[in-house]
């Protein structure tokens, strides 16, 4: 399958597409959809608590009344300091974020994990394991720059 390829950058910690002499890149749509899910904000659950002190739950409006939220928690943590708990609710809220792969049969499994690089950088690995066998390894360094 093939999509318009969005090419993450771990310098800029952005994603962008890129032109290939007239034409948009294309790639693979589960590296797309991954990106999708991790660095788009989610809708706060109810008891989550709002790093800037105010009432904004984020979100998009297409999750309104939707039982399939898009996107992550992750910037719930932006103004966390950086611990081992931190660490591991960064990769709980990953694989929460990634899940709709597994249950809508894109993927068969996900591998989510995180490490501290001190004194103030969040790693994360995230590993998809395709129906057909193949697996794509995905590596982002210090891509939540508000976790201290």
């Amino acid at each position: 399958m093939s999509d318009i390829y969005t090419r993450w950058s771990n310098s800029l910690q952005m994603g962008d597409w890129s032109i290939i002499g007239a034409d948009i890149e294309s790639g693979d749509d589960v590296v797309t959809a991954t990106l999708i899910s991790l660095f788009t904000d989610r809708l706060a659950n109810q008891d989550d608590v709002i790093p800037d002190g105010t009432d904004d739950p984020r979100g998009w409006v297409g999750d309104l009344d939707q039982q399939v939220l898009i996107g992550s928690r992750l910037w719930l943590l932006s103004r966390s300091v950086l611990t081992q708990e931190v660490a591991n609710t960064s990769k709980d809220m990953a694989a929460e974020a990634l899940q709709w792969l597994i249950d809508d049969g894109v993927v068969v499994k996900i591998e989510v994990s995180t490490e501290i690089v001190l004194p103030n950088r969040l790693n994360m690995k995230v590993v998809l394991y395709r129906n057909d066998g193949t697996r794509t390894a995905m590596n982002f360094t210090n891509s939540w720059p508000g976790v201290k």
